[in-house]
């Protein structure tokens, strides 16, 4: 019979992360399918596993560029090797989110404003007259954080003027490209898109309460730093909005399996649409699970239905 194979790892500074969601996917699914599960990282040994193994499909739990950039599932797609998930070209468009965030505006979905600046562009125009425009346009306060990537990794919110320039190291330090994006006070909700061969259909909502109030990399991965409210503490029309949002931004960005969107909803009731995550974690804190087990449903038998699509598409 032949293997499944779980991706996790790579060198991005979601590492731990990745390997933390591939190993929970991996038992998971050995549980629920009864195949032989292979896990592997992503290095230069890669190939030649895939080629020595050729296994009936693959299911990349990569988080940030190593996984979600396209890169890798492009590869995947030039070996014919069926894997589940997005394909590269639309991993690439939800990654990279002032384009997500563009194409959902366009879409009729509200949405921060934000500005994007290569960190070249601060070099070669000077940060201080940038800066002072920049917060004069957004106003205070305003989210900065890496173009691309995730976890909350260099993510961090300005209140003052002082705050900006080490808020620009932090996001310069996970990507060339920084966007600054105007703050949106509210009640922050996720939710995760699941996409089998009966439709597209959106988890319950995920109410996020981290006790710092700001649910950065530690609220996300730290046990009892943040807490959840699954489903969400939403109207039913409100929740019903949300979830028309999600499965919206999946259908757009052309994403395939499983998504998972995230929302802040305003003190008047509006969702204002974030960013869109191809690749959502899957670790013992990660949200998508969670939604899962809201909704009666089981990780390793939901990974296995999604495979056998990945298989049947070929």
């Amino acid at each position: 019979m032949s293997s499944y194979l779980v991706l996790a790892g790579g060198l991005s500074p979601e590492r731990d992360v990745s390997l933390r969601s591939g190993r929970r996917v991996a038992e998971a699914l050995r549980t629920a399918s009864g195949v032989e599960v292979i896990e592997a990282d992503v290095d230069a040994s890669l190939i030649e596993i895939l080629h020595k193994h050729r296994p009936a499909c693959v299911i990349p739990v990569l988080h940030g560029a190593a996984g979600e950039d396209g890169a890798l599932r492009d590869v995947l797609t030039s070996l014919n090797l069926p894997f589940v998930g997005a394909k590269g070209a639309s991993a690439r468009l939800a990654f990279d989110k002032p384009v997500a965030k563009n194409l959902l505006s366009r879409a009729g979905v509200a949405t921060p404003a934000v500005l994007a600046l290569p960190h070249a562009t601060f070099r070669e125009l000077g940060a201080g007259g940038l800066l002072t425009g920049i917060r004069e346009y957004l106003g205070l306060p305003i989210m900065v954080k890496p173009a691309s990537g995730g976890s909350a990794l260099g993510a961090s919110v300005v209140r003052t003027a002082a705050d900006f320039p080490s808020a620009m190291v932090g996001a310069f330090a996970y990507s060339e490209i920084a966007m600054m994006e105007q703050y949106v006070k509210g009640t922050e909700v996720a939710i995760s898109v699941l996409e089998t061969h009966e439709g597209v259909i959106a988890l319950p909502a995920v109410e996020i309460v981290p006790e710092s109030g700001i649910y950065d990399y530690n609220s996300r991965y730290t046990a009892g730093s943040t807490e959840f409210f699954v489903p969400a503490r939403l109207s039913k029309d409100l929740a019903a909005e949300c979830a028309r949002i999600a499965v919206l931004a999946h259908e757009v960005l052309g994403l395939r399996d499983w998504s998972r969107t995230d929302l802040i909803i305003d003190e008047a009731g509006t969702p204002w649409f974030l960013e869109t995550n191809a690749a959502p974690g899957m670790t013992e804190t990660s949200l998508y699970p969670q939604a899962l087990h809201a909704a009666g449903l089981n990780l390793g038998d939901i990974t296995n239905v999604l495979v056998q699509q990945a298989i049947a598409r070929g």
